[in-house]
């Protein structure tokens, strides 16, 4: 059996994390991706780094731009390229799936359909509407809106779905449902029949509007210029009141910015979209190895000479042991030395090595780290390794050397500042101008450092104290306070899942404060 060349593939309603296994994997090994406007970005962000991406929302539109995106999906299979084209919802519902794969046939080149939840059904679910229940009837009706190339109301016998105790589901622009609307009351539908509208479903923007039908009317003119939305009529959206539990999470529709590295952003993003937040990734430092491997090969080949090795980060622990492990030597020449980590992220990254940790600091900052080594051991004449950042606080090395101890601080990876095409984000400075951002995160000094390179000193402190701050530590807000940024959020406990519950904790406290005025 021939291996399929393009595979048209549906992403769900709108929420990343809805993809099927199936559709991620063939997206992550494609040669081109061809997407449009309603592709979430971060699904881009899984494909691979060599892969073409072709955004086809500015091509021509109607049938045009359908014959167009036919070609192309033709053209670059027989290139001899394997083709992932993604579509919203489902492609074969109301989607451009059907055209696609018949054009496909007829030209010979194989393909796959790759089937998703499509948004009639994902958005309804995240609003607190089932679509069916025993006390709302026994069927559904879906009616093509959003993706018909015409710009009149679906052709269907109005006069029969206006009569049929169903619920009716529509995923279309404003002006389609305003025309949907209108059919179904000039055929009898009940003005005052319970009807929603949902807007960016199961995204953290999402809106739910209910009323009347008329009222839903009015609405979709209103906001008929935001996008295609879900329409729903009928009692299901009753419901909403108990079963509303997307909209309830405790950051929903926060926009909060990650600054740190890609590599270490995917737990503190799939943290705070679990919470309801949108994770808006711009990452202000990536991790480089150092300029010279040199001192750190060198620290490597005495490793079992060291009667300490304090890990500052996760970062450090990477890169010592993976070039410990590459070099000459191995892990067993840690044998026998003690292991000391600042933070609970820091020891668990040394337990996927196999290595227990002799300390944990209850502080993360320099002074307390050296006395929990004096309690811990007598510091005199004992060779202590510290592997971090290029740039790290010559704090710790100092109190360990008037504690007496012999220290080798080498180099084991640099900060640098994000940028480039490749790393092109967001547009921060506009966002926090026009107020688009809830919450700034830093999880490191350096992070803060160059978030003040990118927009400037003055232009920085002015926005960033127009918002909430969050720092991961005192190191991290002292770094702010100097750039005069001041901290909003500060969590006790200096690691990613203490801040998010500062965050969580912070907008509680807030909306209590409200309740209570």
């Amino acid at each position: 059996m021939k291996l399929a060349n393009v595979y048209l593939i549906g992403i769900g309603p709108g929420d990343p994390d809805l993809i099927s296994v199936r559709a991620l994997r063939h997206l992550k090994t494609a040669d081109v991706i061809v997407y449009d406007s309603l592709v979430d970005r971060r699904l881009l962000r899984s494909t691979h780094p060599a892969a073409e991406q072709i955004d086809v929302s500015s091509t021509v539109s109607g049938t045009l731009k359908q014959d167009a995106i036919n070609l192309l999906l033709v053209e670059k299979a027989r290139e001899g390229k394997t083709v992932a084209r993604l579509t919203s919802g489902d492609p074969f519902i109301f989607g451009s799936g059907g055209q696609e794969a018949l054009f496909l046939e007829e030209q010979g080149v194989p393909f796959e359909v790759i089937p998703s939840i499509p948004v009639s059904v994902g958005a309804p679910c995240y609003a607190g509407f089932p679509l069916t229940h025993p006390d709302t009837g026994d069927a559904i009706l879906f009616l093509r809106g959003h993706g018909s190339e015409t710009a009149s109301p679906p052709k269907v016998d109005w006069d029969k779905i206006a009569s049929l105790a169903v619920t009716l589901v529509s995923y279309a622009d404003g002006a389609r449902i305003e025309m949907i609307i209108d059919e179904l009351l000039k055929h009898g539908r009940s003005s005052e029949e319970p009807a929603a509208l949902i807007k960016q479903g199961t995204l953290p923007r999402q809106a739910t509007i209910s009323g009347s039908l008329l009222e839903i009317r009015k609405a979709a003119r209103e906001t008929g210029r935001e996008g295609p939305a879900v329409l729903v009529v009928g009692s299901v959206v009753k419901f909403a009141k108990q079963l509303s539990w997307f909209d309830s999470r405790p950051l929903f529709g926060k926009r909060i910015l990650v600054t740190r590295p890609k590599a270490q952003a995917a737990d503190l993003v799939a943290r705070l979209s679990s919470l309801g937040a949108e994770p808006i990734e711009a990452p202000m430092i990536k991790i480089e190895p150092p300029n010279d491997y040199g001192p750190l090969d060198e620290a490597c080949e005495l490793a079992g000479t060291f009667d300490w090795v304090v890990f500052t980060s996760a970062n450090g622990v990477d890169s010592f042991l993976q070039r410990l492990i590459h070099g000459a030597k191995d892990i067993r020449e840690l044998r026998g030395v003690r292991i000391c980590a600042i933070g609970p992220a820091t020891a668990a990254r040394l337990a996927e090595y196999g290595l227990k940790v002799d300390l944990i600091p209850s502080e993360h900052r320099g002074e307390a780290v050296a006395e929990a080594l004096r309690s811990a051991d007598t510091l005199a004449d004992r060779r202590i390794l510290l592997p971090r950042a290029d740039l790290a606080r010559e704090l710790l090395p100092d109190e360990l050397r008037r504690a007496g101890a012999e220290v080798v601080d080498v180099s084991a990876y640099r900060t640098v500042l994000a940028g480039g095409e490749k790393d092109k984000g967001p547009d921060v400075y506009k966002m926090l101008l026009e107020q688009e951002i809830d919450v700034v995160t830093f999880t490191s000094a350096s992070t803060v450092r160059n978030f003040v390179k990118v927009l400037g000193p003055d232009p920085a402190a002015d926005l960033l104290n127009t918002t909430v701050v969050a720092a991961i530590g005192p190191i991290t807000a002292e770094a702010a306070t100097r750039l005069n940024i001041q901290t909003t959020i500060m969590p006790s406990t200096y690691t990613v899942p203490a801040l998010i519950d500062a965050i969580v904790a912070h907008y509680a406290e807030t909306q209590s404060t409200i309740g209570q005025s």
